[in-house]
């Protein structure tokens, strides 16, 4: 395969892998949290939290903090790849 070829083809596989999924939920999207919390109330309907938050985040913050944290790790990863690629084409040059 060629190289174009080859790079649309997988273009095409990232956009259905990010696509389809959302084809095929039914309703919207939940966090673990409160699946977590729905099935303790199922299970043991007179349990109690023996501790809740100080304070609520606003879900925007939240969803911010969430992105700031992937925005990091991305960067990190990206960091680290460039770094040793560079590195290993600084000792094929030596």
């Amino acid at each position: 395969m060629r190289s174009r070829t080859l790079n649309i083809f997988l273009f095409i596989i990232v956009v259905l892998l990010a696509v389809l999924p959302l084809a095929f939920v039914n309703g919207e999207f939940g966090g673990a949290d409160n699946a977590a919390e729905q099935l303790i109330q199922t299970l043991h309907p007179s349990y109690e939290p023996w501790f809740s938050s100080l304070f609520e985040l606003p879900a925007e913050t939240e969803s911010m903090l969430f992105a700031l944290q992937a925005a990091i790790g991305a960067g990190f990863i990206g960091f680290a790849i460039g770094y040793f690629k560079g590195k290993a084409s600084r000792s094929k040059s030596e």
